[in-house]
């Protein structure tokens, strides 16, 4: 019953913007791919309420980005009333959303962070292969940087770390696990083993 209330609280907060607009939101978050297939996508928006609504906007939007050459550096668009900034790596097209007041740099700072704690994840190798074989990973980060259209966290080291922490298999080998995820298979052990 608390966490019910406190999930209301929580939305009443998030769909009350005070007169200033003080919080920057996210609209959507969306990986498609290098025919504007979905491969991973998040909307924190009733902008698109609608499944097919959500499809028309992304296949309008690739089609309108498609063209650019976004590979080098973040790329800048209006959108349908939204600011959207883009970029292409290899066969994946990164986008996140604002509305049209929202600030550019943040946004630009959530798309960044996305990108680069895919490529942390993905040890470099971004590509779709890679992202459809990882796909709770990405999912993950999304989580970690937004929540309900608040960004939650942008730098790339944290929320890597955070989504690492939050997919460790504690039966993997410790050869394949990071130090922390090591560790923390190893204090799981010592825990188990004193309770015994």
């Amino acid at each position: 019953m608390e966490l019910e209330a406190l999930n209301d609280r929580f939305d009443l907060l998030v769909t009350k913007r005070s007169v200033e607009d003080s919080f920057p939101v996210v609209k959507n978050i969306l990986l498609l791919d290098s025919e504007g297939k979905r491969v991973a996508v998040k909307y924190y928006s009733d902008d698109w309420p609608t499944n097919n609504a959500k499809l028309a906007f992304e296949k309008s939007l690739f089609a309108k980005t498609m063209k650019s050459n976004a590979r080098t550096e973040a790329e800048i668009t209006m959108f349908d009333s939204n600011i959207v900034l883009y970029k292409f790596v290899q066969d994946l097209h990164f986008y996140v959303t604002g509305g049209e007041d929202e600030n550019e740099l943040i946004l630009a700072a959530v798309l960044q962070g996305f990108f680069d704690s895919i490529s942390l994840l993905l040890r470099s190798n971004v590509d779709k292969r890679e992202a459809l074989e990882n796909l709770d990973l990405i999912f993950l980060c999304l989580d970690e940087i937004v929540e309900r259209g608040m960004i939650l966290e942008t730098d790339a080291n944290v929320i890597a770390g955070k989504v690492a922490v939050n997919s460790m298999d504690p039966s993997a080998p410790l050869s394949e696990q990071t130090i922390g995820q090591a560790l923390a298979t190893a204090r799981e052990h010592l825990t188990r083993t004193l309770f015994q």
